[in-house]
């Protein structure tokens, strides 16, 4: 028997944990894996690492490791496993093609605890995590794991529509599955759909289940819909799609997302896009994404995604003008291969101005962060442009391990010549960013990152009252511009720091 022996950790950041606590901390051992789609056996598969999982003592079992594709620069191809338990879990891995020296677990839990034997390494969970294990730190072809809590069983009624294990596709050759008001919709563990859902002007619906969305193009698309909940489900869009994103909330309501894990290889493939819509929840998730991560906009049609407008006053029915309000995203864990983590803004409708408030991101970990281009490079980004007034956003308890390139801030109310599409992105300047604080903000100082902007455009194109509150570098708090690296521009109000 080997014998397994402590791996050194590399030691980056100390966070908060966002994993997904179990609905019974006390519950019993239990291990659910689950079986690839024979359709897929081999052309999904990935051979880098050899996965195992058992209950403590108990026997082995075999996960497959599915390749997904990461960073649209290069388009690499990376590994994922899934499972659910409770309880406590035993993994074992081994790398497959060539000998390694470290292995690193991001973002860093200082209670998971990596022991070497030879070729493998094992850990062992006592709670639910979504993470990834680096070999000497190689993030490109990297090692995703989802480990998730035992998921909800299959609702009860005989209304539920039910996909089972094993692959499925949309009916007539298309590639959308239907959907209508009222529909609950449930995918088991184990079923693989390659295909997506579009919630157009649809209310009262919700998907639910550990399912797989597998290279659907644009997975869950909402436009005009209303009292939605998505939860549980995993989404991979390895193909280099544009604007593939995981998740597209555009021109809705009262909206609920909770513990989503999603990838994406394709330009523009953000994560979770939310745009013209009010009171939505994001709550829990992991996110690997090659464009921002989570994003929050006030514009009515998408150049990109060859959307049309909707009127000033809103949607067709609405009892609200079409502003962004009541956002809120939380519990998340997020890598982005390139542009912004956190992003409100930009985007807007110059010919019918809006407004984007009350909007809050906390307890979030961004894992690693890549944007090149210099006028788009924030992990924590506003930008007012388009018209568009934003208000009264936070972000809090925000834990950034590595900025590869790129800045920890850039708030920026301005204008820019962007043109996306051949559509000009913003044809005026906005009218100007009010109210943000950044509140317990901690960034490991890993990396190379450039310096922080905040500034405005003019005196109708201000940032006004921005305050940060604990500000945290390389373990150090800072209480200055100077020391946090933050070059502060002209048209800044109310700015302060302690």
């Amino acid at each position: 028997m080997l014998r397994f022996l402590t791996l050194a950790v590399l030691m980056m950041l100390g966070c908060a944990s966002t994993a997904v606590q179990p609905a019974n901390a006390q519950a019993a051992n239990d291990l659910r894996v689950y079986e690839v789609p024979r359709e897929l056996l081999y052309a999904a598969h990935n051979d880098d690492y050899t996965v195992r999982v058992r209950k403590p003592g108990g026997p082995w079992q075999s996960l497959y490791e599915y390749r997904i594709r990461v960073d649209a620069d290069t388009l690499q191809n990376a590994s994922l496993v899934y499972f659910d338990f409770a309880g406590k879990v035993e993994i074992e891995i081994e790398k497959n093609n060539g000998n390694f020296n470290t292995a690193q677990i991001l973002p860093l839990r200082p209670r998971m605890r990596l022991l070497r034997g030879g070729s493998l390494i094992r850990l062992t969970l006592d709670r639910p995590e979504r993470f990834s294990i680096q070999f000497d730190g190689d993030r490109l072809h990297n090692l995703h794991i989802l480990a998730g809590a035992i998921p909800e069983g299959r609702p009860k009624g005989d209304d539920v529509i039910y996909f089972g294990p094993g692959l499925h596709v949309p009916p007539d050759g298309g590639n959308r599955f239907p959907v209508k008001s009222g529909d609950r919709i449930y995918l088991a563990p184990g079923a693989v759909l390659r295909g997506s859902f579009a919630l157009d002007h649809v209310r009262d619906v919700r998907i639910s289940g550990r399912g797989l969305l597998y290279n659907p193009g644009s997975p869950i698309d909402l436009d005009g819909a209303s009292n939605i909940d998505i939860r549980e489900l995993i989404v991979v869009n390895d193909e280099h799609t544009n604007a593939a994103r995981v998740i597209n909330i555009r021109n809705s309501e009262n909206v609920s997302v909770r513990e989503i894990s999603g990838f994406t290889a394709g330009k523009w493939s953000d994560g979770i896009n939310i745009s013209t819509s009010q009171h939505v929840r994001i709550d829990g998730g992991y996110l690997r994404v090659s464009d921002d991560g989570v994003v929050v906009y006030a514009v009515t049609d998408c150049p990109i995604c060859g959307n049309r407008p909707i009127p000033a006053g809103g949607p067709p029915g609405a009892a609200q003008p079409a502003d962004t309000f009541d956002i809120k995203a939380r519990n998340l864990t997020i890598w982005n291969d390139v542009a912004h983590s956190l992003f409100v803004g930009h985007f807007g409708d110059a010919d019918a101005p809006r407004t984007v408030s009350n909007v809050t991101f906390e307890k979030i970990d961004i894992v690693n962060f890549d944007e090149d281009d210099p006028m788009w490079d924030g992990v924590m980004a506003i930008y007012s442009g388009n018209g568009t007034l934003i208000k009264n956003v936070t972000f809090s308890d925000i834990n950034v391990h590595r900025i590869e390139e790129g800045r920890l801030i850039n708030i920026v109310a301005g204008q820019t010549k962007l043109t996306i599409a051949s559509a000009q992105a913003n044809k005026v300047p906005g009218r100007g960013i009010e109210d943000v604080t950044l509140r317990n903000i901690a960034f490991a100082g890993d990396g190379m990152p450039n310096r922080s902007i905040i500034s405005g455009l003019g005196a109708g194109t201000m940032v006004k009252g921005l305050r940060i509150e604990n500000l945290r570098i390389g373990g150090r708090k800072v209480m200055s511009a100077r020391a946090a690296g933050i070059d502060v521009g002209p048209w800044v109000s109310g700015f302060s720091i302690r």
